[in-house]
């Protein structure tokens, strides 16, 4: 996505390959100021309460109807931690402490980051929210594999389920392509 005007002094940019860069960037005709457009990271958690895992149905495109764990876009001014959190209250009403870091997935083809953390259910008050019109504690077995919204959370809760079984929770970075 390129920036049509420049945020600094509001004159038109221009697409090009500023000096000692090699990408093009939206560059203000005026003022010189370089734009970058960087990837997006998404951060969230895998609730845990008593050997089950908190799914929440999404209530918004892309993917509406569908399962997933919360997620959501990181915002400035926070740490991943910080908004692992806030995406986990917003979309399911829960309170969860962060155990650890659990994976982190690179997303070139969409130019995201998924940063998500194990997490500890506080309580089992939850619910429904904006986002998400369910949300449930479900057991490996009855996890709905084939409506689950995102293959980055698919795959998160593959790997969960297999280092649970090993009962470790190594620290991994993988690629989705």
């Amino acid at each position: 996505m390129d920036i049509k005007f420049c945020t600094a002094c509001g004159s038109p940019t221009e697409l090009k390959i500023p000096v000692d860069d090699d990408h093009v960037r939206s560059v203000c005709t005026n003022c010189g100021l370089v734009h970058y457009n960087n990837p997006k990271v998404v951060v969230g958690c895998i609730p845990e309460f008593n050997g089950q895992v908190l799914l929440c149905k999404r209530n918004i495109e892309p993917r509406k109807g569908k399962w997933t764990l919360p997620a959501g876009y990181l915002e400035n001014g926070e740490s991943v931690q910080d908004g692992a959190l806030r995406e986990t209250l917003e979309e399911t009403r829960a309170k969860v402490s962060i155990i650890d870091a659990y994976r982190l997935f690179n997303i070139v083809f969409v130019d995201q980051i998924y940063f998500m953390f194990r997490a500890n259910l506080m309580s089992d008050e939850f619910g429904p929210t904006n986002e998400s019109i369910d949300v449930r504690l479900f057991d490996e077995k009855d996890i709905p594999w084939d409506d689950i919204a995102f293959e980055v959370i698919k795959q998160t809760l593959e790997h969960y389920f297999q280092d649970r079984k090993k009962g470790d929770f190594p620290f991994k970075i993988f690629d989705l392509r």
